[in-house]
């Protein structure tokens, strides 16, 4: 179960929203902030939390995250079953990430995230990429801020401390990470930078 609470929205008439999927559970804010997992999860449930029996009364404006969130968690780990909190919904909030383009002489995307060890998450996807993760891929570069990067790895203890290498994270996305170190620092890039990739020479199909 994750409890996600980035919730500029709190008190207002934004909802309280219960989505399960085939491992997990999140309580969430209804504002996308879930939207990488709609995209990702094939069989998703998306609830509205309207059963406020199960929340911390009197429900503060501004401590969703306590009076909310959290209760509902709480109920959910007793074992409380989720239509119990309340119903279905389809017109939850869900957002498009940008998709990486052809142009240029290869696989234009850019950086959606910079995660807490400094890896960079790009839009770029595994379906967009299946030549790399055959058992022979061809050579390849990144071109990220003013470097470039060659080498893709299947996890972040490979290469030498301090080498800049690519690997598909665990949300199925080109990640650009570093042996020891933070990628965003060694390479002094950040959220939105866009990054190039180019298969032996010619462009990638997106």
């Amino acid at each position: 179960m994750h409890v996600v609470v980035v919730d500029p929205g709190v008190g207002t008439a934004r909802r309280p929203i219960l989505v399960t999927t085939e491992r997990h559970k999140f309580l969430a804010p209804d504002n996308g902030v879930l939207s990488m997992v709609y995209d990702k999860e094939e069989r998703i449930s998306v609830r509205h939390v309207t059963g406020e029996h199960y929340f911390l009364q009197p429900v503060s404006n501004t401590f969703h995250g306590r009076d909310v969130f959290a209760r509902v968690a709480g109920y959910l780990s007793k074992g409380v079953e989720v239509d119990k909190f309340g119903d279905e919904i389809t017109d939850y909030v869900r957002f498009a990430a940008p998709r990486p383009k052809s142009g240029e002489g290869g696989l234009r995307g850019v950086i959606l995230k910079v995660d807490k060890f400094g890896n960079l998450i790009t839009n770029i996807t595994a379906q967009d990429i299946p030549q790399l993760l055959q058992p022979n891929p061809p050579a390849f570069r990144i071109s990220i801020g003013q470097q470039q990067v060659t080498k893709l790895a299947t996890t972040y203890a490979e290469g030498a401390p301090g080498e800049v290498f690519a690997l598909i994270g665990s949300m199925g996305f080109l990640e650009i990470a570093a042996n020891r170190n933070a990628a965003s620092r060694v390479l002094n890039v950040q959220k939105g930078t866009e990054v190039t990739l180019i298969l032996n020479g010619a462009a990638s199909a997106g």
